[in-house]
């Protein structure tokens, strides 16, 4: 296997693997999605709301509030040694409390330990007018992505099969007049192959082949070389998420295999 990361950003990744099978790739796109665990909050008390949103509104809106996640920290509600009652290892509380006109935001929700200060702090909850007031507090709890959306940390994880663009040699002055069609730096040629300069604007060469009917270049894919990319809703970043991510997948591969010896 070959890991080649084209892009590494707080929030977005892009990164290259060969020698692979289509499977793998699928199986850590789908643990991203639904077994990667995150904070979200879960319990809402709400002591004043004269806003003009329902207080179930406004739930679901707290609810969907990326919370920077720490999971060397912490442990699931029902595996805690407070057996669920929520003690600072298995549960993260805010407060807010906010009056007069004006928007109350994530940011506006204060931790009671600054370790967890709300990073998105700009996400819009509610708008105050006049005298109008929101009291409450929240609690956070571990959760995966396969309960609910809410405990999804990833955002679109995705993968695409390496494009290999072949021509009929015999038709190299009709690839070049081609190729002049193109946008400018698009393609290369190396041998009989047209070389992407970027894999995402495969679409942009597609789309010019069915315009001018062309039936001398074929577009097939690598079944062994994926570009795999990924955003985070702000939870963790993007190198926390695919690490443990991959660790999450390798349990899992060493829980089947512990299975399968148990066999008879």
């Amino acid at each position: 296997m070959k890991v080649d990361v084209k892009e590494l950003k707080p929030k977005k990744a892009i990164i290259q693997i060969e020698d692979i099978k289509p499977y793998f790739v699928n199986a850590l796109r789908r643990i991203m999605i639904s077994e990667l665990p995150k904070l979200a909050v879960n319990e809402v008390v709400i002591y004043d709301n004269t806003s003009a949103l329902f207080d179930e509104i406004i739930s679901h809106r707290l609810g969907l509030v990326p919370i920077p996640t720490d999971l060397s920290l912490l442990l699931f509600k029902n595996e805690c040694v407070c057996k669920g009652k929520g003690c600072p290892n298995c549960t993260v509380r805010y407060t807010l409390s906010k009056e007069g006109e004006g928007s109350v935001y994530s940011g506006d929700l204060l931790p009671a330990e600054k370790s967890w200060a709300i990073k998105e702090d700009k996400i819009p909850i509610v708008e105050l007018y006049g005298d109008q007031r929101l009291i409450l507090e929240v609690e956070a709890v571990l959760g995966r992505g396969r309960d609910h959306a809410k405990w999804q940390a990833i955002q679109a994880p995705a993968y695409r099969m390496e494009p290999i663009i072949e021509f009929d040699k015999t038709k190299l002055d009709d690839v070049k007049e081609f190729i002049t069609k193109l946008p400018e730096n698009l393609v290369s040629i190396k041998g009989n192959k047209l070389v992407l300069k970027d894999v995402t604007k495969l679409p942009i060469i597609e789309s010019y082949i069915s315009k001018e009917n062309i039936d001398y270049i074929t577009i097939e894919r690598d079944p062994t070389k994926f570009l795999f990319h990924f955003e985070t809703d702000g939870s963790f970043t993007a190198k926390d998420a695919i690490l443990e991510s991959v660790n999450i997948l390798q349990k899992k591969y060493e829980e089947l295999g512990k299975l399968l010896k148990n066999l008879k």
